[in-house]
């Protein structure tokens, strides 16, 4: 992507995921940067640089990244509604380099399901540079949400 190009790919996604933990040990490991830590990060030869979060409405978090090869990632989220144990909407923007790739409206609920908790999580997105596909984003995402799973399923009650 060029400084001047002006394209757009508008999309969303609906991912749903059933956790082995209660509300609120599912709604917790979004609103410390302690849990957060330990499930949001971008995988093998992920190294992490910065990572802030004032889990708050109004509140930032800021994380940053670089992947093996060198190649730095942040993610800029400003929250915008919290209901404890029930609901996250945030706003967020990605930089690979020096190129914003995206903006995006994410939404958060978790409900008692069963013996567990089901989460949904929305994202609606413009995508910025055509070399990060929708696609791409939503495979990210659910690899989160199975990397969110080890985490609370393996976290004491």
């Amino acid at each position: 992507m060029t400084p001047t190009d002006t394209t757009v790919q508008h999309g969303s996604f609906v991912l749903q995921r059933d956790y082995q933990a209660t509300p609120a040990q599912v709604f917790s490991a979004w609103a410390s940067v302690e849990a957060k830590r330990n499930w949001f990060h971008g995988g093998t030869g992920w190294t992490q640089l910065a990572h802030s979060l004032d889990f708050r409405v109004g509140g930032l978090e800021i994380s940053r990244g670089q992947t093996a090869d060198g190649v730095r990632h942040d993610y800029d989220a400003h929250y915008q509604d919290i209901v404890p144990d029930a609901r996250i909407i945030l706003a967020f923007s990605m930089m690979v380099g020096p190129v914003r790739i995206s903006s995006s409206l994410l939404t958060v609920t978790v409900q008692a399901e069963g013996q567990g908790t089901r989460l949904v999580l929305t994202e609606q997105i413009a995508v910025l540079d055509s070399r990060y596909p929708l696609a791409g984003r939503e495979e990210g995402t659910r690899w989160l949400l199975e990397n969110l799973a080890a985490y609370v399923e393996g976290a004491p009650s």
